[in-house]
């Protein structure tokens, strides 16, 4: 029987993360994406904690108008200057066995022109 598409997705992050881990120097900046929304978050493996975070709910971001990918790319941007706030300035991007295309990619692209080095 043929895979669902989660199924699929899934089978793809499970491959990803087993080369793509967060250290303390260098966190993992992951991405999750909903129908409506998108979030990210800079996460320590080592640690287990959660370093920065934004999404598409937060108020900044929700009381902007545009299509997902330019709030995507206001994500991106909020999650880069939380990020450099709390001191991280270079990161390793999960993509979340989602394609970099779309709003991944919109979300990328403002968390590197907030300052983030990839």
């Amino acid at each position: 029987m043929a895979l669902t598409k989660n199924e699929k997705r899934l089978r793809i992050k499970s491959r990803i993360r087993k080369v793509v881990s967060g250290t303390e120097a260098r966190p993992r900046l992951a991405v999750y994406r909903s129908n409506k929304e998108i979030y990210a978050q800079v996460v320590d493996d080592e640690t287990g904690k959660t370093l920065a975070a934004a999404s598409s709910r937060d108020k900044d971001v929700a009381s902007k108008k545009g299509t997902k990918s330019e709030k995507a790319s206001l994500v991106g941007k909020a999650v880069a200057e939380r990020a450099i706030k709390a001191g991280i300035n270079t990161i390793s991007f999960d993509r979340g066995g989602y394609q970099y295309h779309g709003r991944v990619k919109s979300l990328a692209d403002g968390a590197r022109e907030g300052g983030l080095k990839f």
